[in-house]
């Protein structure tokens, strides 16, 4: 993508407190400072943002109550330019307990999270993610934090936490993390799935929440996950 990045601003506001934000994605570079963004939105001041640091961590920065928290995977680096990583947010700030409101899988397994500024958003705390704000994959709002790479088979579904099985699952013979490409979901109002098989930003998921490319060009590669 480059200087290229995805823009969209839904009409009305969905369930801002139960999501799910699925992709797969092949960086092209490492230690991009300050940061390379996969997705986000923001609300006034206040963002919610998925991004990989100059370090090549992956961190979800939201905001709470004007103080931003990092929830980070410190255990692990994004450093292989020749893989794809299978990505799965999940949020639901109606669980009881902190740490189950964020979760994060990489490849199918659920990470441990992390880091200096850990704070998980208060039970039923709705986030700019869902409001009706400009959302935006591959940059983040009026920022120059372009993610260099590859994305495909991205998810967003409004409403519902899903876990990465959904998405994708283990080959019994090879043991390796493989795209499920046709996962069986229910996206919700805001929901959608674009990247599906090309560069094409139209939503395939039958709401037409189409993608705008905000900046650049987005280039079609016969580099893909589904192979």
């Amino acid at each position: 993508m480059a200087s290229t990045y995805l823009t969209r601003t839904p009409s009305v506001a969905g369930d801002r407190k139960t999501w799910t934000w699925s992709a797969w994605i092949k960086k092209s570079t490492i230690a991009v400072a300050p940061a390379v963004t996969l997705f986000g939105a923001k609300e006034g001041g206040f963002p919610e943002i998925l991004y990989f640091t100059s370090d090549d961590t992956l961190v979800w920065q939201h905001d709470i109550s004007g103080t931003d928290y990092l929830v980070t995977i410190s255990n692990r680096l994004f450093r292989d330019t020749n893989a794809w990583y299978h990505i799965v947010l999940t949020k639901d700030t109606t669980q009881s307990t902190a740490s189950d409101r964020v979760k994060i899988y990489i490849n199918g397994e659920q990470q441990t999270l992390t880091g200096s500024q850990l704070g998980f958003p208060g039970q039923n705390y709705e986030g700019a993610v869902n409001n009706n704000v400009t959302h935006t994959i591959g940059n983040w709002e009026g920022n120059s934090y372009y993610f260099n790479g590859s994305m495909s088979h991205i998810h967003f579904i409004d409403g519902t936490a899903y876990d990465a099985s959904y998405f994708g699952s283990t080959d019994s013979v090879t043991g390796e993390w493989k795209i499920n490409t046709s996962p069986s979901v229910t996206y919700g109002t805001n929901g959608f799935f674009i990247l599906k098989d090309g560069n094409s930003v139209t939503d395939q998921s039958g709401n037409s929440n189409n993608f705008t490319v905000g900046g650049g060009t987005l280039t079609k590669t016969e580099d893909n996950p589904s192979n």
